[in-house]
């Protein structure tokens, strides 16, 4: 197909994903498209050694983007997502300029949903994991915004709002998945941890039980004397024992700080010991990670 036979992009602008942009447009026969090229920034793909392997061994057969073509992900698209991601849409700006590589604007949703399927089956791999929280985050706001356009559009409201009253109300939902998902605990101190106990390097969904143990112990339980930690626990775990989610969600911006602050002080001790059984007396004779100097009057302050 020439330029000249390709479809015209009639409206054009940018979605907020995220800390991302993605260029999004409307085409002359009403369908909305996102770039490609900003959907792989989206998800952070790089076309990297395994995926440019898979294209050279099928050089003349269409190949899927790079952020969902790892092996592990195949079970979890169907035909139809395939040769939709396998055919890019192709269109041109109104205002002239090279072609564009587009898909379209509902598949987002249902790349997302690979993510989160493959998360639920076990397969995800460990580096994985980020895409998954990451698409989930998208789908939440992604539900939010499209109850509220559907009331919109039933009561005539939808007249009425600014433009770009839906793109900016997805920023906001976005923004707040993202903060859930925050985080806290960097890779060095689990750098750390796997040192102390001389264990290989650890990854996420793999890490010794006693590693959280190690947490509780020296991170959550000195806050307030435990205080926090108790209240973390009556929020988030249920009564058959298991965790509603992540212990820092929970947090309000001043607790996420103050956790912060406490896991500094931890990993500065880590970073000194040779050993755990090093770090352990270390830890009981200084008492400073033991007890941190935290006085906060009211706990709503730390908790949300």
């Amino acid at each position: 197909m020439t330029k000249d036979q390709l479809p015209v992009a009639v409206y054009s602008g940018t979605l907020p994903i995220g800390d991302i942009e993605i260029d999004c447009a409307v085409l002359e026969d009403g369908t909305r498209v996102l770039s490609e090229r900003a959907v792989h920034r989206a998800f952070g793909s790089k076309r990297g050694g395994s995926h440019w392997r898979r294209v050279k061994a099928n050089p003349n057969g269409a190949n899927l983007p790079s952020f969902l073509s790892a092996t592990n992900l195949s079970a979890f698209i169907d035909n139809d997502l395939a040769v939709a991601l396998r055919i890019p849409l192709s269109y041109v700006s109104v205002s002239g300029g090279a072609p564009a590589n587009g898909m379209r604007a509902e598949l987002l949703p249902e790349i997302c949903g690979v993510y989160l399927a493959a998360r639920r089956a076990g397969k995800l791999h460990p580096s994985q994991d980020h895409l998954a929280e990451q698409a989930e985050v998208l789908m939440q706001a992604f539900a939010k915004v499209g109850i509220v356009a559907l009331v919109d559009e039933a009561t005539g409201y939808q007249r009425d709002r600014a433009h770009d009253a839906l793109r900016l109300l997805l920023s906001k939902y976005i923004a707040e998945g993202l903060q859930k998902w925050l985080k806290t605990f960097p890779d060095t101190f689990f750098a750390e941890l796997d040192r102390l106990y001389d264990n290989a390097k650890t990854h996420s969904r793999n890490r010794p039980q006693y590693y959280g143990k190690f947490i509780n112990r020296y991170v959550y339980n000195p806050l307030e004397n435990g205080y926090v930690k108790a209240e973390l626990d009556r929020l988030n775990i249920d009564d058959g024992g298991k965790r509603k989610a992540r212990f820092h969600q929970w947090l309000s911006d001043e607790g996420r700080n103050m956790l912060i602050h406490q896991i500094g002080r931890v990993q500065g001790l880590m970073e000194m010991c040779t050993d755990i059984e090093y770090f352990k007396k270390t830890a009981q004779r200084q008492r400073s990670v033991s007890i941190a100097p935290y006085l906060f009057d009211d706990m709503n302050k730390i908790i949300e």
